[in-house]
């Protein structure tokens, strides 16, 4: 096993010309914009334990995890973004929260006011372990940005609480989540306290899903409801050491999967972790889209078969990328292996931005692979093909929130002795280490230069070891010490090791070319099409900027070369793919079928990165394209 962590957040300070502008947007307009949505919606009043029948904004009982994921949003951001004013704000709301919790230990606003004869009855659908999984994560983080226990202590009196009501004791209930989060929240949880025995709740609930009999079969038949032919939509179908196959609700998954790393991580069980490379590799080689999208149909949010990726029906929610991309920031660190670090770079770059606009106020809950205007009526939330500004089940507006704000930590990785830049992101570390402290420079302008490089600013007094990533999708990478080339055909990674020195550089210099994707045959919506990538972006054409509205129409010549321009109406410096294409029309207008094939028009193409699509107006849209 792996002793590699995220680097914390007070260790690194962001100054990319990319990366850091989400992260500042999340600070500047998407964590107050989600402040007045909860408060509005009665999100935050609800931890007043007043709401009575007959009066507005009964809480629902998944409104606490929304809020919860808000308050995350805004201890992370404190760190990077140090502010009384909102300081105390949030010190108001976590209060709030902590006059909820009932003398015994248990908080949740709907099963206190609302249900409160219910509470733990149905796990299935209730999502009372969910949301009491994102407050834990909402008082870890509490903690790291303040040093206060007060939120942390009081989620460890829920989860103690907790740990009374389920477990194998025979007075205990054998249940676990329906809707996975808990599980890598207890880690946390463990971590943050200091007291493993929160990771041994969370090693229970992974161990005992799915076992017979099956507990929510069981529920069911006490609630008199009717049991479903299967539980796979809640991974709970087979023990979760059994499970080979990515199913189920795609969010519930990715965070069941990032639970069960955890937890193999942290008690050395290679037959778990061996379980999660299996479903890692079942997500990524034969159930994600281009984008890092996962969830197939809109049909229980869910995965559907190996290679069933529909485009215009994709249902790929913002939350599962975002859970798609913790999963794999575990495995990376847990393992070291690159692969992890790919995937999680083309989820954050692709199908987690794509979701929020960049106004910070409108959100994808869903992100196609191609829109069409006129199909409103099969896109539950993808309305016109404009982003919404909130959704009544607002997860993926709220986990935004707190995504956002730990961007920079999924870029770099460390141990006592080593350190790791898995995203090339320009940035400042300042890292304590074995035999003192770390202080290394990254530039390069990732993701739209031609080379990286770290500059040590300051070593410790012992050997450590520097890992630099080679993204796959860099052409004729060579990689430099100190301006001496080590290697003209590197691996994914540039290694180097021992006692370094001050002005000491390490750089990764590579070409930065458009590239043409092609899927696996069996992916029926994308058979004989390609895609284009430019370093990690994948790119889209808009009707914005093309000659027709519909994409369907246009074939391009992959042929002749592509020219890199910048995109008008977005941010400046983004990229463009120009080529040459041809637009199709009707040999036979007015007929739908013809025996003569389709007329040839010469014209261009312009693709723009997939994850800015729709912000320049309401506009058709397709990742897929023809060739001539």
């Amino acid at each position: 096993m792996s002793d590699f962590a995220p680097v914390p957040l007070k260790n690194i300070k962001l100054t990319d010309s990319f990366l850091a502008k989400w992260v500042n947007l999340n600070s500047e307009k998407v964590i107050p914009y989600n402040i007045q949505r909860c408060q509005e919606t009665g999100r935050i009043d609800a931890f007043k334990l007043v709401w009575k029948p007959g009066m507005p904004n009964m809480p629902h009982v998944f409104w606490d995890s929304d809020f919860a994921k808000v308050i995350e949003g805004m201890c992370l951001d404190l760190i990077s973004h140090p502010n009384k004013k909102r300081e105390a704000e949030l010190d108001k709301y976590v209060d709030l929260i902590i006059s909820a919790q009932q003398p015994d230990g248990y908080l949740n606003t709907h099963f206190t006011v609302v249900e409160p004869e219910k509470r733990w009855a149905h796990l299935g659908r209730a999502h009372e372990l969910y949301c009491a999984g994102h407050l834990m994560e909402a008082a870890v983080a509490h903690f790291q940005a303040t040093g206060s226990r007060k939120f942390l202590d009081c989620m460890c009196r829920y989860a103690d609480y907790i740990a009374t009501v389920f477990g194998p004791g025979k007075k205990q209930k054998k249940g676990y989540p329906g809707h996975e989060e808990i599980e890598l929240a207890l880690c946390k949880l463990a971590d943050a306290s200091g007291n493993k025995k929160y990771a041994k709740l969370a090693k229970y609930f992974i161990d005992q899903r799915g076992q017979k009999p099956n507990y929510f079969e069981e529920e069911c038949k006490q609630l008199g409801l009717s049991v479903p032919s299967s539980f796979a939509y809640v991974q709970a179908h087979i023990p979760g050491r059994e499970q080979k196959d990515a199913t189920g609700h795609a969010v519930r998954a990715m965070y069941l999967y990032s639970g069960m790393a955890e937890v193999a991580d942290r008690f050395g069980d290679d037959e778990l972790l061996e379980v999660c490379k299996t479903l890692f590799d079942s997500v990524a080689e034969r159930n994600m889209y281009i984008t890092g999208g996962v969830g197939s149909t809109e049909k229980g949010e869910a995965f559907t078969q190996d290679f069933h990726l529909p485009n215009a029906y994709a249902y790929a929610e913002s939350c599962a990328s975002i859970g798609l991309a913790l999963f794999a920031m575990r495995m990376g660190n847990i393992t070291g292996e690159t692969k992890y670090f790919e995937t999680m770079e083309r989820a954050v770059f692709n199908g987690i931005l794509s979701g929020l606009a960049l106004s910070g106020t409108e959100f994808f809950y869903e992100n196609k692979q191609e829109f069409t205007r006129g199909l409103e009526d099969v896109v539950s939330h993808t309305q016109y093909g404009k982003r919404q500004p909130w959704f009544n089940c607002s997860c993926c507006p709220t986990n935004f929130c707190r995504f956002l704000a730990q961007l920079p930590q999924l870029a770099f990785s460390y141990s006592e002795s080593a350190f790791c830049v898995n995203i090339p992101v320009n940035a400042k570390i300042d890292l304590p280490m074995a035999g003192g402290r770390l202080k290394a420079t990254i530039s390069g302008n990732y993701p739209l230069g031609n080379s990286y490089k770290l500059t040590i600013e300051e070593a410790p007094k012992s050997n450590v070891s520097i890992c630099l990533r080679i993204p796959s999708w860099a052409d004729n990478a060579a990689t430099f010490f100190n301006g001496k080339q080590q290697s003209s055909r590197p691996e994914s990674v540039f290694s180097a090791e021992g006692l370094f020195q001050k002005g000491d550089e390490l750089e990764v210099r590579y070409e930065l070319n458009p590239h043409v994707n092609y899927a696996d045959p069996r992916v029926s919506d994308a058979a004989g099409k390609v895609a284009l990538t430019y370093g990690p972006f994948v790119m889209a054409m808009e009707s914005t900027d093309n000659v027709t509205a519909d994409m369907s129409t246009l074939l391009i010549d992959t042929t002749k070369p592509f020219k890199m321009t910048t995109a008008k109406g977005l941010p400046k410096g983004t990229p463009a793919i120009k080529g040459a294409a041809y637009m199709e029309t009707a040999a036979e207008p007015g007929h739908l079928y013809s025996t003569k094939p389709p007329k040839r028009k010469a014209c261009t193409f312009t693709a723009i990165p997939y994850c800015l699509w729709q912000n320049r107006g309401e506009a058709n849209m397709a990742v897929w394209f023809r060739t001539v």
